[in-house]
């Protein structure tokens, strides 16, 4: 008889159920609201030997593209989620066995569906759902999909799931409100887009489709205002160059967003509801001030979390932004370096962008943008003269928190900059 599987968590974060002589590999939660994850591809095959750590199959989420290491030593017994297959957290996508166990043979590919429809199309009918089915669709779904059919007062139990398992989705929802709320037809002057002869065509990606879902979500869920203060960055030029040796010889760089992070930080202290997240009708105000601080990667855009950023020092933060911009661009990022974010802070500055006017990281109800640090022309003492600064663009949701008490976290990072103690590097 078969024994029940034990359930752990391997040294590498991930979890994984084991029981005698084969361990299951389970999708693995990137984050707390993650509820699914896509396989793009795998690194082994059925019958192929791997070894404990070595990347076994890589995933997308609408947190983060990662390579997932092999919990164990074995063969590959079965692979039960093929490439291009969106499967919910902590069901099992492969199993391993110790070497000369029986083998399964591989599964034909099975061509893997859109993962939500944006339309309902007329078809055929399904057969109808029990009530205890609908209120398992219910509970399997994310938090961000509960808060959404909340705040459009819509009944996930009247919503037909197109998820694995029938679990309702985003789009589910807003195709809900959509279908209910105004005419799904094509208007008078819609018509066919024609494509040129050498226009290049491609199927958004995974990342690029859930990011895409994440912001559209965002838009519809916070009342987005933004504020944009002008920050004199002189002071924290002038310790940053007297520094850089002391901190290139303890095998790091002090870059300018390890200044702002941490005047950041400190100011999330002093202002916590800008430290907060929705969750529904309530207002989450956290102990911890984990921020994320967003990467740019070739294909898309990553937000890992510095967890506890308020109790770190320069030289801290510095290695931690360093340590985790390359293990996102390597594909190597953990669940808890996605997890618990509580504010973000994104840099296109570094592009030579002015400022942007960012959209909210869900849950959390404030972001900050931090444009191009460059001399411009600014009034001293009633002469004009160059100054190193950069706008910085605070994107806040103001169901949550009001226009005064944004401007004044700002005025807090402001002087925190502009003033900065030379003791704190």
């Amino acid at each position: 008889m078969p024994l029940t599987a034990q359930r752990y968590t391997c040294e590498s974060g991930y979890a994984i159920s084991q029981s005698r002589g084969r361990m299951d590999v389970v999708m693995p939660q990137m984050g707390e609201s993650v509820a699914e994850g896509t396989i793009v591809r795998w690194m082994k095959k059925v019958g192929d030997t791997v070894d404990r750590d070595e990347p076994l199959f890589e995933i997308s989420t609408d947190k983060v593209d990662a390579e997932i290491p092999s919990p164990s030593a074995g063969v590959i017994a079965e692979i039960r989620a093929q490439e291009g297959e969106t499967v919910p957290v902590n069901s099992v996508v492969a199993v391993i066995t110790g070497a000369g166990e029986a083998v399964a043979a591989a599964p034909s590919p099975v061509p893997a569906g859109p993962t939500a429809p944006a339309t309902r199309e007329p078809g055929p009918t399904s057969p109808p759902v029990s009530r205890a089915g609908e209120d398992l669709a219910r509970e399997r779904s994310s938090p961000l999909v509960r808060q959404l059919a909340a705040e459009h007062h819509v009944d996930i139990s009247q919503v037909k799931g197109t998820g694995i398992g029938g679990r309702v989705t985003k789009h589910d929802i807003l195709a809900f409100v959509d279908q209910h709320g105004r005419s799904a037809g094509p208007t008078p002057d819609s018509a066919p887009i024609v494509r040129g002869a050498e226009d290049r065509v491609e199927k958004m990606s995974v990342m690029r489709r859930k990011i895409a879902e994440h912001m559209v979500l965002s838009r519809r869920t916070s009342a987005h205002v933004h504020s944009v203060f002008e920050v004199d960055f002189s002071r924290v030029s002038e310790i940053r160059a007297s520094r850089r040796d002391v901190y290139e010889a303890q095998g790091t760089k002090l870059t300018y967003l390890s200044f702002i992070v941490k005047a950041v930080a400190e100011a999330l202290q002093a202002w916590p509801v800008l430290n907060a997240s929705t969750d529904g009708e309530q207002i989450v105000y956290h102990k911890d001030v984990n921020i994320g601080v967003a990467v740019a990667l070739e294909w898309g855009l990553i937000v890992p979390v510095i967890p506890r950023a308020d109790q770190l020092d320069l030289l801290g933060l510095s290695r931690a932004i360093a340590d985790l911009a390359a293990k996102a661009r390597a594909k190597q990022l953990k669940p808890e370096d996605v997890s618990g974010g509580t504010f973000t802070i994104t840099n296109p500055g570094a592009f030579g962008a002015l400022f942007g006017m960012p959209i909210i990281n869900q849950p959390q109800v404030a972001i900050l943008d931090v444009g191009a640090i460059e001399k411009r022309p600014v009034v001293v003492d009633d002469a004009v003269t160059a100054r190193l600064t950069a706008f910085m663009a605070l994107g806040f949701d103001h169901r949550i928190v009001d226009g005064a008490v944004a401007d004044q976290f700002m005025s807090r990072v402001k002087q925190a900059l502009e003033n900065w103690d030379e003791k704190q590097a």
